[in-house]
């Protein structure tokens, strides 16, 4: 998929609600299930779906077998998750494979390992992953989207509708979790709105 066309739109949920809520064209729905495989599977299953008959991408959070068993999309890749090119090594040329990034090295690094896309952050202070390193920032995230030009970068942690504007011309797009947890309908559409 070209980079114009990726989506601008990550949605990192386990909650299926939230999927029908925001599954449309322009969104990519990461599945992030904690506990076991058995219940990402059958979650992932019904997500993929609901995507596909909304025209979202439908992608799942470290669990590259989840992904293949459930047909997915692709997956995202973290630090501690296995690297980049394993994951495309498993998963094929045609599937997404993103990658979690800090620095511009690590952002090169990964592309050159054939990350589709680039997950950088956290942008802000945010209370949904527990251990994270200090906020990047605006303006760090945007020297590390430079670093791959081409490659689309999407701003993670803490990000709201407010603080996506910081992001509009200086990343591909935006990925989020605690936004969507009341209306996610009502905040898909704003959030595609500050991205267009």
């Amino acid at each position: 998929m070209d980079a114009p066309s990726f989506p601008r739109l990550h949605v990192i949920t386990d909650d299926i609600d939230v999927v029908r809520g925001v599954a449309r064209p322009g969104v990519a729905v990461q599945i992030r299930i904690k506990s076991n495989d058995n219940f990402a599977y059958a979650v992932t299953v019904e997500a993929v779906r609901i995507c596909r008959a909304a025209g979202a991408m439908c992608l799942v959070n470290d669990r590259i077998g989840v992904a293949l068993a459930a047909g997915a999309d692709g997956v995202h890749v973290g630090a501690d998750d296995l690297p980049v090119d394993a994951a495309r090594r498993v998963l094929g040329p045609g599937a997404v494979v993103g990658a979690t990034c800090r620095t511009p090295e690590s952002a090169r690094s990964a592309v050159a390992q054939g990350a589709t896309y680039l997950g950088v952050g956290p942008a802000f202070e945010t209370s949904t992953k527990d251990g994270l390193p200090p906020p990047l920032g605006p303006d760090r995230i945007a020297v590390v989207a430079a670093a791959v030009p081409g490659t689309p970068v999407l701003a993670i942690g803490g990000i709201t509708v407010d603080r996506a504007e910081l992001f509009a011309g200086r990343v591909h797009g935006i990925a989020a979790i605690g936004a969507f947890a009341t209306d996610p309908g009502g905040a898909a559409t704003a959030f595609l709105k500050v991205l267009s």
